[in-house]
Parts: C-alpha cells; structure tokens; sequence
C-alpha cells in the first residue's frame, strides 16, 4: 500500500525491530533531499527492510585510495540578488488606531481667545494662530477676500468655504434662489457645524483657519451663537460691509446658484446694516481691492486680538 502522492508506508513494527517510532522518513524518500526519487516497490509483510543502496565496494586486496573531497556549496548565479531582511513585527499600541501613520494627531477642541505673541506689531497677525469668520452679504468678496489673506500669511493658514461645503450635496440641493424652508436651513446648519469641526481641528494642530458665511444679526442663535458653539469662544468675526451699488455690481458678475435677484441682494443688505451698533468690528470695502481689503482686515484683527470684541 502506498500513499496517495506514491510514498511508501513505512515498514510495520515487528519484535526485535525497535520500536516503530524509530522509523526515519529518509527511508521513503531516496535521492537528495527535497528532490524525492520515484517510489520503489513496498516492503512485503514480515520481510526485512532493505539497506539503502551504496557505493560498490573495493575487491579485497585493493589499498584505499584518499578521500573524495566535499562538493563545494551551490554558488548564485548571475544576476542574483540576496532579499532584504524583513523588518520585525510590531504589536499595535492602544489608541493606533487615531493616528496618521506615525505622526499622532491632537483632537480638536474649543478654540480658546488667541493671545497676543511678546513681539507682535500694530496692524501684523502673521505670527499668531487664530480663527476667523468673516461675516457678509453676498457680493461683498467674502471669499476673494479670505482666500487671499489666508495665502499671504506667514504661517499656515486655512480657507473654509461655507458655500463650497454646502454645495457637497449633489442631490437635492437647497437652491438659495427658491427661498428660506427647512430644507435650506438644515442644509446651512450641517454645513457650519463641518466647517466649525474642520476649524477645530486645524486650530489643535497649529494651523488658523478663516471661514466666511453671511451670518444675519437678526438670528443669533443660528448665526453667530451657531459659530460659537461648533468653533469656541476665540473665533474672531469681522463684518465685511460694502455699499449696495457695489454689492450689485458684485453679484452680476456670479452665474450658477450663487447669483441672486437683485431684490433678494437689496434685502439681504438691509438686513446686515443691523451690524451697526452690534460692537463687532465692520469694513466698508466700497473703495478697496482684494489685496488692500486684506491688509484692513488684518489691521482690524490685530486689533481685536489686543482686545477681543465682547459677542
């Protein structure tokens, strides 16, 4: 009987052979190893085991020659390479899991009041970490505006968009053309509160982060009270204010969504006036370009970091 791969069973035990555990697989296995020879005959039952075959001996009388010398070790051939050592594994530690390959990431929390840096000058926020929200109606250059003074700081700083967040919803989007409803309000309150997240989380890893939203005075439990709660109290907001022409003006150029009507920019104008009189510092952009809005802007900020406005 033979294996089901054509190795031969070893040999039953019988007296006087041992015990079966002595039994070598070499025996089964002829020729060099790893390369098994073809599978010979099995053993008959009670007949003794075979010795392996040998060299042929010397004939008598004949003086023994010297002895044959150790194959030398196989040598690799060309082109062969030996593979690199594989480098040890290791145990995963408790809380892996929050971190970004080896790098560990703090988690984000309530962004405290910045405090002004020892060698800080008037009207220059480049070397402090802070948070802003830049408040106005559509058409005032929100986003030109914070776009580039975040690119022109020293240190990192991050743009977050309200308007680019809310428009990641691609199937039923809120048209703000259609008017204020549930829809539109949930949508809006889902966006501040990523945007106030992505905030926190740049802050707790030494980057500042402007936001921009046109944030109503009349509503400040979702507006303004809103910021606070998802950023935290250091969130520095400015109102960005220019006058209605230029809002128009603004406005025309915009295609898409984002272009209102002419009526609904005029109200939405009105109603940021209530800013006026609020104590939170206002810009009146009318005559200012992008690159001297940002350096108001970054004049008012120093300011409001030496003494932030109560809100």
């Amino acid at each position: 009987m033979q294996h089901a791969v054509g190795n031969p069973l070893p040999p039953p035990h019988q007296p006087g052979h041992g015990p079966a555990t002595g039994w070598s697989p070499a025996a089964h296995h002829p020729g060099p190893a790893g390369h098994p020879g073809p599978a010979g005959p099995a053993p008959q039952q009670g007949a003794p085991p075979q010795p392996a075959p040998g060299p042929a001996a010397p004939p008598p009388g004949t003086p023994p020659g010297p002895a044959a010398p150790a194959a030398p070790p196989p040598q690799p051939g060309p082109g062969y390479h030996a593979p690199p050592p594989q480098p040890a594994q290791t145990q995963q530690q408790p809380g892996a899991e929050n971190t970004t390959g080896h790098i560990q990431l703090p988690p984000g929390g309530p962004v405290a009041v910045p405090s002004p840096p020892p060698d800080a000058t008037q009207g220059d926020t480049g070397a402090t970490t802070l948070a802003v929200l830049l408040i106005g109606p559509a058409g005032a250059g929100k986003t030109s505006v914070a776009k580039y003074w975040a690119e022109h700081r020293r240190v990192p700083t991050a743009h977050i968009s309200l308007d680019d967040v809310r428009e990641w919803v691609r199937s039923g989007f809120a048209d703000p053309q259609t008017g204020w409803n549930d829809n539109s309000e949930a949508q809006y309150r889902l966006a501040r509160r990523t945007c106030g997240f992505a905030a926190r989380n740049f802050l707790a890893n030494g980057i500042s982060c402007i936001l921009d939203d046109a944030v109503f005075p009349d509503r400040p439990v979702v507006g303004l009270g809103g910021w606070k709660r998802h950023v935290g109290p250091g969130l520095l907001p400015v109102v960005l204010l220019p006058g209605l022409e230029i809002v128009l003006e603004r406005n025309a150029q915009r295609s898409g969504n984002r272009r209102l009507t002419d009526e609904e920019v005029a109200r939405i104008h009105g109603r940021m006036a209530g800013w006026y009189g609020s104590g939170l510092p206002i810009i009146d952009n009318s005559g200012y370009d992008v690159p001297t809005t940002a350096r108001v802007l970054d004049d008012v900020l120093a300011r409001a970091i030496a003494s932030p406005p109560q809100w």
